[in-house]
This record gives C-alpha cells, structure tokens and sequence, in this order.
C-alpha cells in the first residue's frame, strides 16, 4: 500500500553522501531496523486514519518483517538528522513491480521524506528492470495521487478489498498444496507457475512469494490441475504474523490461465480457498481486485464476496498492464 506521509537483492549502488542538518539520507533497511520501522508503519497509518491508539491499527498482522525477509534488498530507510524516520518496500515480480507501504512518521510529514524515498524507489525499479510499474492508495487523497503523478504514475480504476465467510464448498474441492510436494517437483511447478502468469503479462512472475509463504511457513499456496497442467494457482496468508491476521486467510495473489474455461477453474480455485480457510480453523476469506479485472471482480461478489475497503490503482506507464476483463487475477498491491 503506497504512502503515508500527508500532503535477494542488494542495494549495493546506493551510496552514502555526508551528512549535513536536516539532510534526508535513504538507505537500505537493516535487521536492526525492523522494529522502528514497524511502528512507523503502524503509527503512521493509524494517525492518517484517526484512530484512538495508532500504533494497534494492524493487530497481530505482519508485514514490514515478512518482506524484509524475502528481500531486504528490497527495502528502503529514509534517516533524517541520524534518526530513522520513514521507509519503503518494494516487490518485484518479474517485469512488474509494486512498492509499499510507504510510510513516514507523522512529527515529520510535508518536509519532502516520501519525495526523497520515491527517488530512490524508481533506482530501484530501474535497476530490476522492472517494465511496469504500480501501487495502491487512497483515491480521497489528493496529496498521495500527486505525489506518485510526479513519478510517472496515473490513476486507473478502483481496487477493493473483498471478504467471504469461509464456507467449505458443498463438493470436494480438488486442489494440490505447493507444501505437500516433493522437493524436487517444486522447482518444476514454480516453472509452471511462471508460465501460467507470464500468459497473462509477459514476464510476470510470482514464483517468489510461493517461496517466501513455505520459507516463512506464512500460508499455503494452492494449486488448480487438470489433465493438459497447471490451470491456477492461489498464494495464501493465514492467521497472526502473516499478511492476513488473526481469523483470516487472505489471497495475495491468484490466478487462472487464460482462455475459454477460465470461469470454471476460478470457481474451482475459490472452492480450494474456501477449503483452505476452513481446514486452518479461520471464518473471513479475503481477496483484492481491480475493477478494471470485470469479470473476476462480478465472479467475487457472486460468490458473496463484499467490499470491505477500496483504494485506486497508479500505473507507471498509464496502461491497463493485466487489469484487463481477460484476467482472471486476485492482488492488491498492499
């Protein structure tokens, strides 16, 4: 989710000029940083949302310590007369990229820190080579669509964040866990997986965040089969110290491949999240999607999925990328 500031790669190349007051220095996010990056993530969100105690808005959710431990390269510290006080994280999979939570403390917001993490985040796209660009924020905020405007990006449509009660399907759901696999297929099915998504925006690649949810033992990935492969698959979250929180499981990331039966194996692949969620003992099914995505989105609410929140997508080039209605995809770029 990109931005709270009102108004395994290394970041080797970013170097460090000298220090002068008031000068903000943005550097990589070390292991002994992740604490104070987590509250400011936390507060920073809290106190744009009014809540009573900022830093509790989040719960038992977590987020700045997963994706650092996938890739610290990945992330960014902005530092302000020696004291950490904002940062970033940026994803990458494959030709497409996304960045945030950008966040900043609030006792230092409008004196250009999510400016200078910004310069630093599109470094680093560049150096990734990443071919197109995006991220989520708040369509009611003027200040963080101009920011990112002056970036290079533009608003499209709307993404919601959508929940279900888990609800076991009436018929056995017929789906493979990436888990139960033996350790030698797994680097073919990630291949798999990277054709599959790589057939609905050439290069994308989410084999990644299959790894980090069975490194980090964040989830499941689940996986949709048929005679001819692979048809779909679902990166999951589950439960406290993930991405979803207590009593959830949230879908980062799913997928049908294209073509004439992709409804059908998008129900299917609801089917095995629903079976998934009811097998960890959690009751909320949570999954994002863009508006622009018109058929997965009206599948959602068919399936009693509601909105629970929404935000807009930012594209950098301002092109469609995969939010197109012949995508059968689930992110949110959180």
């Amino acid at each position: 989710m990109a931005g709270i500031q009102k108004g395994s790669h290394q970041v080797s190349s970013m170097t460090q000029p000298s220090k002068v007051p008031g000068e903000v220095i943005v550097r990589p996010v070390f292991e002994g940083d992740l604490d104070r990056v987590d509250l400011i993530y936390r507060t920073a969100f809290g106190t744009f949302f009014g809540v009573p105690e900022p830093e509790d808005i989040f719960g038992d959710t977590e987020l700045v310590r997963t994706r650092w431990l996938h890739d610290p390269g990945a992330s960014l510290a902005a530092e302000l007369d020696g004291a950490l006080v904002g940062s970033n994280f940026v994803t990458t999979w494959g030709s497409f990229g996304f960045f945030g939570p950008l966040t900043v403390q609030p006792e230092c917001w409008d004196r250009g820190i999510a400016h200078r993490l910004m310069e630093a985040t599109m470094e680093l796209f560049a150096s990734r080579h990443t071919r197109h660009m995006g991220l989520f924020t708040f369509a009611h905020s003027p200040k963080h669509v101009v920011l990112y405007q002056r970036f290079g990006f533009w608003p499209r449509f709307l993404i919601a964040v959508m929940e279900a009660p888990v609800a076991p399907p009436e018929r056995p759901a017929s789906y493979v866990r990436f888990s139960a696999l033996a350790v030698r297929d797994r680097a073919v099915t990630t291949g798999a997986v990277r054709s599959l998504t790589g057939e609905i925006f050439d290069g994308l690649d989410v084999s990644g965040e299959l790894e980090a949810v069975l490194d980090q033992n964040l989830g499941e990935t689940v996986l949709i089969e048929d005679a001819s492969g692979l048809q779909g698959v679902a990166v999951c979250h589950i439960g406290p110290g993930t991405e979803a929180g207590s009593d959830m499981c949230y879908v980062k990331f799913a997928a049908i491949r294209p073509g004439p039966g992709a409804a059908r194996y998008f129900d299917r692949l609801i089917d095995a999240c629903h079976d998934l969620a009811s097998s960890a003992g959690v009751s909320v099914l949570q999954a994002g999607v863009n508006f622009g995505r018109e058929h997965a989105y009206g599948a959602l609410r068919e399936r009693g999925f509601r909105t629970q929140f929404q935000g807009i997508s930012m594209h950098r080039p301002n092109e469609d990328g995969y939010d197109t209605a012949a995508s059968w995809v689930l992110d949110d770029w959180r």
